[in-house]
């Protein structure tokens, strides 16, 4: 495999893992949100489960294994009550954007495109939980975010 099939499969796979940590992150968001919100917590969940469905399909379309789902993962805080949960549907839009972004830059032609869009999508819904936007969706180091990562539960 060439390098840079090499470097898109990573990208792949660590939007994938992104995935997994945002499906999982939202079945918790949708146990804490209010009412009023539980729509749209609704359908980020399955707008994840779908990006998530598409991107198993193209790691295997580049030969690659895709990487499986955690039992479980860490919540980057607790989340007591709606407000909490809003918050990280924020964080989780935010991971994605990063991951996102990475594949941007390791692809090209159609999977760029599709990735453009994901990251993008990911940053409107940021915006939606948080109320306010970042400078540079996606990208960490300019945002004054930590670098996007989902931490397994052992």
């Amino acid at each position: 495999m060439s390098e840079a099939k090499d470097r898109e499969l990573r990208a792949l796979q660590a939007a994938l893992a992104a995935e997994h940590a945002a499906v999982y992150g939202y079945g918790v968001v949708g146990g804490k949100i209010g009412e009023g919100r539980r729509g749209e917590a609704r359908t980020a969940y399955d707008a994840h489960r779908a990006r998530r469905d598409a991107l198993v399909r193209e790691v295997k379309d580049l030969g690659g294994r895709p990487v499986a789902a955690a039992a479980g993962y860490a919540l980057p805080f607790a989340v007591p009550d709606a407000a909490a949960a809003g918050r990280l549907a924020a964080e989780l839009e935010d991971r994605v954007a990063g991951v996102y972004s990475d594949l941007v830059r390791a692809a090209g032609g159609e999977r760029r495109a599709l990735a453009a869009e994901a990251l993008r999508e990911a940053a409107v819904r940021a915006v939606r939980w948080r109320g306010e936007s970042v400078a540079f969706p996606g990208l960490a180091e300019r945002a004054g975010t930590a670098p996007p990562s989902a931490a397994p539960r052992a």
